[in-house]
């Protein structure tokens, strides 16, 4: 199965620094995975793709993102090797990819893009041959046109631009881009209800124009845990010690650095929060970072003995998650947001 990593800073990384250098990073993880392993399809080998943002703005490049995709496995791409080490991004999305939905073609690599937004995918959308007709007839022809491959990924995508009062603005507000992504999850849980649908579909998403992240960890059960999803955050990330070994330090309470992935990066604990099951994470362009619970049908709160005990048996199936005793219980701050869907 899929796994991604997102970078934002203050300053420019090298992008050797997340995909290649690490001993743990997603390109490793891609046939060496320490947290989910899948038993299915063990290496995810299936093609691998990185977008950025340029450091500097040059209104002749303009703005949107630059993506470099190729359907080799991640490991054995020189050419990725090479330019990572000569690009330095504020804003970075990587994926790794193994086949589950659509063929082995370089259309169906993440992260997809169109105008200044960029889009990532770990999961599946349950039984989506089932809705995938009424997800299209719901698309304007300019949103239809954009879908290039055939993943649930890309129609999802899609179905997000959808949702944008003008997806060809040239600024989005991190609301904006939070609303999006709620109505596109709600929506695909009644485009399931309406086909009757009771396989969960594991929806970890993450959207960003170059200024707001928006990422989701989420999944339509009340009683499984979500695939997983962590971050990190620091004032620097180096390697300490040879081989690729790296960790997030905190000189002080500034957050200069937000990484988000799939699995963490470096095997320092301490590194590492994890986000919970059914909440949205948000960076913010001034760099603050909140996590947010996404109340439906299928939050439970963590005051909820529930929320404890949900099974990890189906994602970890999936090789989406690890197979792990209950979660410990969380205090959430009584004023703490919640946003509903």
């Amino acid at each position: 199965m899929c796994r991604f990593v997102i970078y934002k800073g203050t300053s420019p990384v090298q992008l050797s620094h997340l995909l290649t250098r690490p001993c743990h990073s997603i390109i490793n993880q891609a046939f060496d995975s320490r947290l989910r392993l899948d038993h299915r399809r063990p290496i995810n080998g299936d093609g691998f793709g990185v977008g950025w943002y340029d450091s500097v703005h040059d209104e002749e490049l303009g703005n949107q993102p630059c993506i470099f995709t190729a359907v080799t496995p991640a490991w054995n791409n020189v050419n990725l090797i090479r330019l990572a080490e000569k690009i330095k991004s504020p804003l970075v999305f990587g994926h790794v990819r193994a086949t589950t939905t659509g063929s082995l073609s370089l259309d169906n690599c993440h992260p997809f893009a169109y105008g200044k937004l960029m889009f990532m995918h770990n999961g599946g959308i349950a039984d989506f041959h089932l809705i995938k007709r009424r997800l299209q007839a719901d698309l304007s022809d300019d949103v239809f046109n954009v879908v290039q491959g055939n993943t649930d990924s890309e129609c999802a995508f899609a179905l997000f631009l959808s949702k944008l009062p003008d997806p060809k603005a040239k600024s989005f507000t991190t609301r904006t881009l939070q609303q999006a992504m709620l109505d596109t999850i709600a929506t695909l849980n009644l485009y399931a209800e309406e086909a009757d649908i009771t396989e969960p579909s594991l929806m970890n998403f993450c959207v960003t124009d170059g200024e707001s992240v928006i990422a989701t960890r989420y999944i339509s059960s009340r009683h499984d845990e979500a695939a997983s999803l962590w971050f990190s955050s620091g004032t620097t990330f180096s390697e300490y010690a040879q081989g690729g070994h790296y960790r997030m330090s905190k000189a002080d309470k500034r957050e200069n650095i937000i990484m988000i992935a799939s699995e963490p990066l470096t095997f320092e604990k301490a590194d590492w929060m994890e986000i919970r099951t059914n909440n949205m994470v948000v960076i913010t362009p001034k760099m603050n970072l909140l996590q947010i619970p996404i109340v439906d049908k299928f939050y439970v709160s963590p005051s909820d003995p529930a929320a404890l005990n949900r099974d990890t048996d189906f994602a970890a199936g999936k090789g989406l998650l690890s197979p792990r005793k209950a979660l410990a219980p969380v205090q959430l701050r009584e004023n703490a947001p919640q946003l509903s869907i």
